[in-house]
């Protein structure tokens, strides 16, 4: 097995806010009268101290070690955060420094400015599973589609297919329109579950107060931490990626 360690500075925006509790208004972009992007998400990311304390670690980090590639990520609302950061980001060191991968990201923006986002940061990937209630949210209307909001691509879908206790993951890689409808657009939106999991990975606290990462015992053996403590995640590429669902034990948990 061959670990994969990437040469980037990576920004993390691991928010535990629920999405459904920041206000769904839409807001006009200053100097950008067509762009409309979600006024909550917009402002927790220009107006509060998110902003500054990122582009002074990066001012720092590249001050360290020069010119570097810049990896955005989050969960959540933490990926809504990712991707104004991307953008703020792209737009001060160049398109070709900066990479975002978010997880279960909600929309942030119009058509519009979904267009404005791919061209300003191409490098840009955004993974949905399965039924997962967020990335659904605000709602799309096909009907309206230069009125609503409207996600960005580029989308890569994870959804399980198989028979019986043989399961499948697929990663489906999407059109780039940012809303393909043969994606996760083609299911319902319509579960929790699928947006606390995302690789193996559980996306929440343990307790109330805690912060850490919970993950599925099968994923943890392909993790190790360097000197720094940090998460190295990589996994043997000739492995098959399958799961077989198991038998519950008495307490509930798989086996």
């Amino acid at each position: 097995m061959q670990w994969l360690e990437l040469p980037s500075f990576v920004i993390g925006c691991l928010f535990r806010k629920g999405v459904l509790n920041v206000h769904m208004g839409m807001r006009t972009v200053i100097g950008l009268p067509f762009f409309q992007v979600h006024h909550g998400f917009y402002s927790a990311y220009y107006n509060t101290t998110l902003r500054p304390g990122v582009l002074n670690a990066v001012k720092e980090a590249m001050d360290s070690y020069g010119k570097i590639n810049i990896i955005v990520t989050g969960h959540s609302m933490g990926g809504a955060m990712a991707g104004f950061c991307g953008l703020d980001l792209s737009l001060a060191l160049g398109k070709q420094n900066v990479q975002v991968m978010t997880f279960g990201q909600p929309r942030i923006g119009n058509a519009a400015f979904a267009s404005y986002y791919s061209q300003v940061v191409p490098n840009t990937i955004r993974v949905t599973n399965g039924h997962d209630i967020v990335p659904h949210l605000p709602p799309y209307y096909h009907y309206f589609r230069q009125k609503t909001y409207h996600h960005f691509p580029r989308e890569v879908w994870l959804y399980n297919i198989g028979l019986g206790s043989l399961i499948y993951t697929v990663e489906k890689v999407c059109d780039n329109s940012g809303e393909d409808p043969k994606c996760s657009r083609s299911v319902a939106g319509n579960s929790i579950s699928d947006h606390l999991t995302y690789y193996g990975v559980e996306m929440r606290c343990e307790t109330s107060g805690t912060c850490k990462i919970i993950m599925d015992p099968r994923i943890s053996a392909f993790v190790r931490k360097d000197l720094d403590g940090n998460l190295v995640l990589s996994r043997d590429l000739s492995a098959p990626n399958l799961k077989l669902i198991t038998e519950l034990d008495d307490l509930g948990s798989a086996l």
